[in-house]
């Protein structure tokens, strides 16, 4: 991280510094007497969690904005969705079949990445949670095209690294689901929802929920595998139960591969927001 100082003051580098260097005394040894900023018991405590979620959302933001990110293509999709080399130890018949879709989201990616290569890895970058299975696909088509992803893993109770596709300088960890929510989509150009679980539904909901409302641009939306989407949503019960609008059933299309997904997104015209609700 870029770190340019426009000021004659010392700054808090070399204050840490020479603040693990001051003579062992029972003073100093004492947690009172620490940093405030470079005291971890400090920095976790209850009360700190407001700096906590601020220090999150600003992070990646500075390093994104260094690096010349300027607008992303979504991955959301299952972490247990296996590469089709590697089917044959899927843990059911259904995420056997389904791997396809690693296939799908890794050439959907290389498409994209080809499309962000031109313009300086600055526009379309493809941004995934930075795990396994549909994760995995999006980063390493990034790669396959010769161009960078992003990661945005997030620290779970079992012990998880992020896969070895993403580019290490756009690779970033979260404590906060909200904040990593907030980074997938503050620069989305388009969405791509490819087969998942609990996760990849909260994903899929909250980014419809916001377009639906005028909160975000209606960018496009893509949900590959028909037969998955309609199995697992009802979405016409929704509509007909008066829940959601029929016109809310605009807001996503529907896709089977990688090279419709690009033809929809091509096709799908300038984004704009909502300005009235239908059904309201």
């Amino acid at each position: 991280m870029k770190d340019e100082r426009n000021h004659p003051f010392r700054d808090s580098h070399q204050d840490r510094e020479a603040a693990h260097h001051t003579p062992d005394t029972p003073q100093t040894r004492a947690q009172a007497y620490k940093l405030a900023y470079d005291d971890q018991e400090f920095m976790c405590r209850d009360e700190l969690r407001p700096v906590r979620l601020q220090l999150e959302l600003l992070k990646p933001e500075l390093m994104m904005q260094e690096y010349g990110v300027e607008s992303t293509i979504v991955l959301f999709g299952g972490a247990r969705i296996p590469a089709p080399a590697n089917k044959d130890s899927a843990r059911t018949e259904t995420l056997a079949e389904l791997s396809r879709f690693y296939d799908e989201a890794r050439e959907f990616a290389r498409l994209m990445t080809l499309r962000s290569n031109a313009n300086g890895h600055r526009e379309n970058v493809i941004v995934t949670g930075g795990g396994p299975g549909v994760m995995e696909a999006g980063n390493r088509g990034a790669l396959d095209a010769g161009g960078v992803s992003i990661g945005l893993n997030i620290v779970l109770p079992h012990e998880q690294a992020p896969n070895e596709y993403v580019t290490p300088d756009l690779c970033f960890n979260f404590h906060y689901f909200a904040i990593r929510k907030m980074h997938f989509l503050m620069r989305a150009e388009a969405i791509a929802i490819f087969p998942g679980g609990f996760g990849t539904l909260d994903e899929m909901f909250e980014s419809l929920t916001l377009i639906q409302t005028g909160r975000m641009k209606r960018v496009p939306f893509l949900l590959f595998g028909r037969d998955f989407w309609t199995r697992i949503v009802n979405w016409e019960a929704l509509a007909d139960a008066g829940t959601i609008s029929p016109d809310d059933l605009d807001l996503f299309r529907f896709v089977e591969t990688a090279q419709e997904a690009v033809e929809v997104i091509d096709a799908w015209g300038k984004p704009g927001k909502r300005t009235d609700i239908p059904g309201r």
